[in-house]
């Protein structure tokens, strides 16, 4: 499983999370899918991380993507601290801001989550990988950046998999543990994957659904004319070679 490359079929596992026993084929279905992992429970960085996926959990939903986390903690850590997590989230929305030690480690989720529901649930699976085997499958270890114990932490090192419904990998996202992912990207990358597998364009820098897309430059000029009825616009170049085709998102 190692060295993962794009379009690949991903591979399939079994695992432990806090929601139950998945097969992660069957957990997808016929949804798009992202995986990805934190340090560890308890953690700064992962914290602000999992609180900003949780608050974007709806518009992943939306888009039909399954997320899931995962970090090298047991089932019973995940367990535990999805079950504070709660308790502090009830605790905040009915107004009672309890500033007891067992609370304030999720401070930092609920300022990031704190309008997800009324429920308080963590809205999607964290695997429980205590053996570090399916980190070190996936690719998912920083060799720089270990626990209190001296093991290697589950860093952002190739962690964050989008994969789509052909159970294919679609993108890979490596960084390292000391820079928090933004997840606003991640779903504007899941924007693109999806606008790009359904049309034949593609989307240029910084673009943001609604803008502009781009015509690729294998489709000819009749092609593309067909294709495109509300128009292309080729920005003129030094090379007068007109490569660089806008449309309207289809």
């Amino acid at each position: 499983m190692p060295g993962l490359l794009l379009g690949e079929v991903f591979p399939d596992f079994r695992a432990e999370t806090t929601t139950g026993t998945i097969s992660f084929h069957q957990f997808l279905g016929d949804s798009w899918a992202i995986l990805f992992s934190h340090p560890g429970d308890y953690t700064p960085v992962c914290t602000t991380e999992l609180g900003r996926a949780a608050r974007l959990s709806g518009e992943f939903s939306k888009r039909r993507v399954k997320m899931v986390a995962l970090s090298v903690n047991s089932l019973e850590d995940h367990q535990g601290w999805t079950k504070v997590w709660r308790e502090t989230h009830r605790a905040v929305t009915a107004g009672h801001m309890c500033m007891c030690a067992r609370l304030s480690a999720h401070q930092d989720i609920l300022a990031y989550n704190g309008e997800d529901g009324e429920s308080g649930e963590l809205p999607f699976p964290i695997i429980a990988d205590a053996n570090r085997e399916l980190a070190v499958a996936l690719g998912m270890l920083d060799p720089e950046e270990k626990d209190k114990d001296g093991m290697p932490l589950t860093a952002r090192c190739a962690s964050v998999f989008i994969i789509g419904p052909d159970k294919r990998l679609k993108l890979s996202l490596l960084y390292p543990a000391t820079t928090g992912r933004n997840f606003d990207e991640i779903l504007r990358v899941v924007d693109s994957l999806q606008l790009t597998a359904a049309k034949r364009v593609a989307t240029p820098a910084d673009w943001k659904p609604g803008e502009c897309v781009m015509v690729p430059p294998s489709m000819s000029e009749e092609e593309a004319a067909a294709m495109f009825p509300e128009g292309i616009y080729s920005k003129e170049l030094p090379s007068g070679k007109k490569y660089l085709r806008y449309t309207p998102q289809p």
